[in-house]
C-alpha cells in the first residue's frame, strides 16, 4: 500500500480533547454548580478521548507498512473510523446532556456549539467507514483509487476538527476553565496529550 497515502489517512484526523486540566488562580473557586457540571461533562472525557487516540495510533501504523494486505488495511480503516465516530458521538452527548454551564454568559450557545461540531465530526467519520467499508479490495488499482478519495476527505476533516477544537476551548473560558482544573478525568485527559495545554 502507498505510504504517502497512508500517512496522508492518519495526518488530518484527530481533535485532540481540548478539555485541559490547567489550575486556576481563583482563591474563591468556581461556584459549585459549575463543577458538578464540569464533573458530568469530564467524567466522558478519557475513555472517549482513549479511543480516538487508539484509532489514530492504529490508522499510523498502517502508514508503517508498505507490505499491508488491501483487505485488513480496509478493516483496519472501518474500525479506526468506527471508533472515532463513536468517540465524537460520546462526547457530544455528554456535552448536551450536560446542558449549558450555569451562570456562564452564553454559555448556551458555546455549549451548542460544541456539542454540533462534536456531532458533525462524529457523523463525518461515519461516512468515511461507509466509504470505506464500499471499497472493492479484489481490484489493487480500484482500492488505492477509493482510498485516494478518502484520504482527501479526511483532510477536509481536518478543517472542521479544527474548528471543533475551537469551539471546545470557547465553551472552557473564564469560569468553566477553572471548574474543569478540579476535576480529575480532564487532568487525565491532559496528561495524555501529546503536548498538554501548558497551565
Amino acid at each position: 500500500m502507498n505510504k504517502k497515502l497512508a500517512a496522508a489517512l492518519s495526518s488530518g484526523a484527530v481533535l485532540v480533547v481540548a478539555l485541559s486540566g490547567c489550575s486556576s488562580n481563583k482563591d474563591s473557586g468556581p461556584d459549585p454548580k459549575l463543577v458538578a457540571w464540569a464533573k458530568t461533562v469530564c467524567d466522558a472525557v478519557p475513555a472517549q478521548d482513549a479511543k480516538i487516540r487508539a484509532a489514530n495510533a492504529s490508522i499510523a501504523k498502517i502508514a508503517t507498512d508498505g507490505n499491508l494486505p488491501p483487505k485488513t488495511a480496509k478493516e483496519t480503516y472501518s474500525q479506526a473510523f468506527q471508533d472515532m465516530a463513536d468517540g465524537y458521538k460520546a462526547l457530544a452527548a455528554a456535552i448536551k446532556s450536560a446542558g449549558a454551564p450555569p451562570g456562564v454568559d452564553d454559555g448556551a450557545k458555546r455549549q451548542q456549539d460544541a456539542a454540533k461540531n462534536l456531532s458533525g465530526l462524529a457523523t463525518s467519520y461515519a461516512g468515511l467507514q461507509k466509504k470505506v467499508d464500499g471499497l472493492d479490495t479484489k481490484d489493487q488499482g480500484k482500492f488505492a483509487k477509493g482510498l485516494h478519495e478518502v484520504a482527501d476527505e479526511t483532510k477536509e476533516i481536518g478543517t472542521q476538527s479544527n474548528s471543533g477544537t475551537e469551539a471546545l476551548k470557547r465553551l472552557e473560558q473564564g469560569d468553566v476553565k477553572a471548574a474543569i482544573a478540579e476535576q480529575p478525568s480532564c487532568k487525565v485527559a491532559a496528561s495524555a496529550a501529546a503536548s498538554p495545554a501548558a497551565g
